[in-house]
């Protein structure tokens, strides 16, 4: 596992609004919830609309591409489990996670395993929660201890500023990722991990602690996925949560 602590921050290379949270992308919120497929034993998703419902199921084994074609990109978001408030004194950057907290990590890093969303890049805020969260699920899932991991410091505040976490987290994959890379993990925090989820997605994503938002666009490279699918262009397929069964 190669693990690098890095500063994100380089100035925006588009418009400030162009991942701009409007109320005019933004659709009615899908409940999102998992079932197991009666015939495989593999999880699958279900996205249910007022509209309709539409199965999405999933697949247990990495996308294969060369690099000279159109790829699917999966993107998870992921927030850290639930950090713990006993010790009012720690600075909010140093909370650790509570006992509940660490009961969850272990069940997501489960689920995200059955249902074969296992990133290869991983991309993380260096705060404490975000540092155990990943630490467990290493201990728990061996194919996330062999994901190329950097801890970026910017992940931690950029989640507090109005309209610049999608943007910001663009231009992270993009940095750090290479076109072989297929899904990549982003973990961070609340209020700028939902908002870019529903940005990204054009639908309204809640993001509760350890709940993660499972994206998916097309391209020869993570720049280009992140160019065709532009605002509201990435596919939600599904929320991933510790205590839904898969």
């Amino acid at each position: 596992m190669n693990v690098v602590v890095a500063s994100l921050v380089e100035p925006l290379q588009v418009p400030y609004n162009y991942y701009s949270c409007r109320k005019s992308q933004i659709k009615k919120n899908p409940k999102c919830v998992m079932v197991a497929s009666s015939r495989s034993g593999v999880g699958s998703l279900v996205i249910e609309t007022n509209q309709d419902q539409q199965q999405i199921s999933t697949s247990t084994e990495t996308p294969t591409t060369t690099l000279s074609s159109v790829a699917a990109r999966r993107l998870i978001l992921l927030r850290h489990a639930k950090s713990s408030w006993e010790n009012r004194s720690i600075r909010d950057h140093d909370r650790p996670l509570s006992r509940s907290g660490q009961l969850d990590a272990i069940k997501v890093s489960q689920n995200l395993l059955k249902l074969g969303w296992i990133p290869q890049l991983i991309l993380s805020s260096d705060a404490l929660r975000t540092r155990e969260t990943l630490k467990i699920m290493q201990e728990q899932v061996q194919a996330f201890l062999e994901a190329e991991v950097h801890f970026i410091s910017s992940f931690y505040s950029v989640a507090a500023m109005d309209g610049q976490t999608a943007e910001h987290l663009r231009q992270a994959i993009c940095k750090y990722s290479r076109d072989e890379i297929l899904t990549v993990m982003c973990m961070g925090h609340n209020r700028g991990w939902e908002e870019a989820a529903s940005v990204l997605s054009g639908v309204t994503v809640e993001l509760k602690t350890c709940n993660a938002a499972l994206l998916e666009a097309t391209g020869k490279s993570w720049e280009e996925a992140f160019s065709l699918a532009g605002p509201g262009g990435w596919k939600l397929q599904g929320l991933v949560k510790p205590d839904t069964a898969v």
